[in-house]
């Protein structure tokens, strides 16, 4: 189980592009599976585009690129894709039932050996694990966007997930450049419940009034040094995202503080979630 070669991330939306690039840089074989073959394609484009940027800011030279992008792969199936992994990486919407008809598969699919791991930023990972038959063996990693840019790797230790499984979850997030924090499997984890309340404290700010979305966001970024306000954080995260982590928080936690405002609610029934459709509490030009 520590030695791990091969890592199939499970679709190929903005995380798992990013999570491939990263794992394909540090020198993984990486399978990128996906059933939409478009977005398949928009993820190789995507990860292309990276690793060129890479080169030219120096940080890769064009023969490394070459090698990364020789190591990646693509699937259609989710059986074709893990049948060689060490480490399977699911990176799919948050959607509870969607994760668990997911890891079923894994279970089936996926070698005795592999490490099952969720890209979830808030759904419990001891449910993902109950819906496999190697409970030990499943952990949750939680990447940050943009994958190959941001540091920090949560790993989620479920109830009965195996030290073993741990350590090498840890040893994955060295070998890509990551600092990694191990949390207990709780709603929103650590990054989650604390990013999330701070976005959410920002709209109820923004929809009283109390200041402009640049000057919310400016007092975070100037006053206490974060290196991006909470409302231009949400556009990026998609505001649908965190509207459904934060509903999540707050049937788990039963507190007030975690229920989306209607702001937030209204701007996601018209459209408006951020980057992704142009705009959020920003615009976001093409």
């Amino acid at each position: 189980m520590s030695d791990i070669q091969i890592i199939a991330v499970i679709g190929a939306g903005t995380m798992g592009r990013g999570i491939a690039q990263a794992a394909v840089t540090a020198g993984y074989r990486v399978v990128l599976v996906d059933a939409d073959a478009a977005a398949i394609d928009r993820g190789l484009a995507s990860i292309r585009d990276g690793l060129m940027k890479l080169v030219e800011k120096g940080k890769l030279d064009t023969s490394q690129r070459d090698a990364a992008l020789a190591r990646l792969t693509t699937a259609g199936t989710l059986a074709m894709g893990v049948k060689q992994a060490d480490c399977v990486v699911e990176a799919v919407p948050e959607l509870l039932e969607l994760k668990v008809r997911i890891f079923r598969d894994l279970d089936r699919n996926a070698p005795s050996h592999a490490i099952l791991a969720t890209n979830t930023s808030s759904l419990p990972v001891g449910s993902l694990a109950a819906a496999t038959g190697r409970p030990q063996q499943v952990v949750g990693m939680h990447f940050f966007n943009p994958v190959p840019v941001m540091p920090l790797l949560e790993i989620v230790r479920a109830e009965k997930t195996s030290d073993t499984t741990v350590a090498a979850a840890v040893a994955v997030a060295k070998r890509l450049g990551k600092d990694a924090i191990v949390v207990r499997d709780t709603p929103g984890f650590a990054t989650s419940r604390l990013g999330v309340l701070l976005g959410l404290e920002a709209i109820r700010m923004l929809e009283q009034g109390v200041a402009s979305a640049e000057d919310i966001d400016k007092a975070m970024t100037l006053g206490y040094k974060h290196p991006m306000g909470p409302l231009k954080l949400t556009d990026l995260v998609g505001l649908d995202v965190r509207l459904a982590i934060a509903d999540h928080l707050h049937r788990e936690l039963r507190s007030e503080s975690f229920r989306p405002p209607e702001l937030m609610r209204r701007m996601v029934v018209e459209g408006k979630l951020g980057k992704k459709s142009g705009q959020g509490f920003y615009r976001w030009d093409a």
